[in-house]
């Protein structure tokens, strides 16, 4: 089974290089891949692909070596490790709020001992079953071990119960939903804000040995982030190509003069 990228890093106490990619462009997968990020976050809460278009995402990023980080649109079991059998190498969870929930994702997702997932082998992540169905298998030991749970704080409730989440056994990281949990934060009132929910997350993540990190829009806050101890860092995606042709049609119009 392959190797996680992500889950090495993490292990070593090093900073993970995340890019996000919302739409089936297979280019970007070989292009994350060539520039050395670590893993990409394949948002399916927000976008729509097809199955067959997903399968072929993550194939391509075995073939490449990267770990794609899946955000489910689903808690159904079945679909979550169905993502795994795929090919996926971790999954961001939105909107955890509890440790009851955080338990859930683990269950549906890990082989026992830790979970309770359906055991097939016939999946990309199995060789389709060449690294399965034979004697002297380690197929259930290294699916625990190389596969990851990102869980992402975004609303007040997961704040208060952010300690019980982060010491679920299983759960791998935290991250912070800065848009959702800043709008929540806000309509809630109290005196928690942003940056101090950060902290705490921050804090928590330390505590219990887990890693944890937030998306940075500029090299100012992916320097602030790594500072405050954050190791997931999602930093470029797709939405990018926006500023490239911005980019590009100034310079065409100073070429055409306009």
């Amino acid at each position: 089974m392959r190797d996680s990228k992500v889950l090495q890093k993490i292990r070593a106490g090093r900073g993970v290089r995340i890019c996000g990619l919302g739409h089936y462009l297979p280019f970007f997968v070989r292009y994350a891949a060539h520039n050395s990020y670590d893993a990409i976050w394949l948002d399916l809460e927000h976008r729509a692909m097809d199955q067959r278009e997903i399968q072929g995402l993550l194939a391509m990023c075995h073939a490449h070596d990267i770990d794609c980080m899946v955000r489910a649109p689903t808690l159904e079991r079945t679909r979550l490790y169905r993502y795994f059998e795929d090919g996926a190498t971790g999954l961001m969870m939105p909107l955890v709020s509890d440790a009851g929930l955080a338990r859930e994702i683990v269950e549906a997702v890990k082989y026992p001992p830790l979970g309770n997932r359906g055991l097939d082998g016939a999946g990309l992540d199995g060789d389709f079953g060449l690294d399965v169905w034979h004697e002297g298998s380690t197929y259930i030991d290294d699916a625990n071990r190389e596969t990851f749970i990102v869980l992402q704080i975004e609303t007040p409730e997961a704040l208060a119960n952010v300690d019980e989440i982060a010491a679920v056994d299983g759960v791998d990281g935290l991250f912070v939903g800065p848009a959702d949990l800043g709008l929540r934060l806000g309509q809630a009132g109290g005196n928690a804000d942003l940056d101090q929910a950060i902290a705490r997350v921050a804090e928590v993540a330390q505590k219990h040995g887990k890693a944890w990190g937030m998306p940075a829009g500029t090299p100012e806050a992916l320097a602030a982030l790594r500072a405050q101890g954050a190791q997931l860092l999602a930093y470029g995606g797709d939405f990018a190509l926006a500023k490239v042709l911005a980019d590009c049609s100034q310079d065409l119009d100073r070429a055409f003069g306009e």
